[in-house]
């Protein structure tokens, strides 16, 4: 069993402004696995942002984060980030890590996805 937590959100920051989310596990290596970040805001369903495969050479972002938000891991420090530049209002949102299933399921869906951190909120004034 797997235990990921989020952090590096919880306050405001301006639009234009940046973040950089963290998350850490506990439990089991995320060495051999894949990771997301996916995002939920009020009202909406949960989207992806951004995914990694286990070595770090392959990203996948959904089309809203492409050019502002960059996903990047650290094995040894059994670690995934969020970087988040040019935040934007509607960037606002419960931003969760999640841990991909070892098949060949979907980067970009839920679904392939068995571990879930229990969120960060990321606030952006306009």
């Amino acid at each position: 069993q797997v235990q990921l937590v989020e952090s590096g959100g919880g306050g405001l920051v301006q639009a234009g402004g940046s973040l950089r989310l963290s998350c850490a596990a506990s439990g089991r290596t995320l060495r051999n696995y894949a990771m997301g970040w996916f995002r939920q805001a009020p009202g909406k369903e949960r989207e992806f942002v951004a995914a990694i495969n286990w070595s770090g050479g392959r990203k996948y972002y959904a089309d809203s984060a492409k050019g502002r938000l960059t996903i990047s891991r650290d094995n040894a420090k059994n670690a995934v980030y969020l970087q988040m530049n040019s935040l934007k209002p509607e960037d606002t949102a419960v931003y969760f890590c999640a841990q991909k299933r070892a098949d060949s399921g979907s980067y970009y869906t839920s679904g392939s996805y068995d571990y879930w951190g229990q969120g960060t909120q990321v606030t952006v004034s306009s």
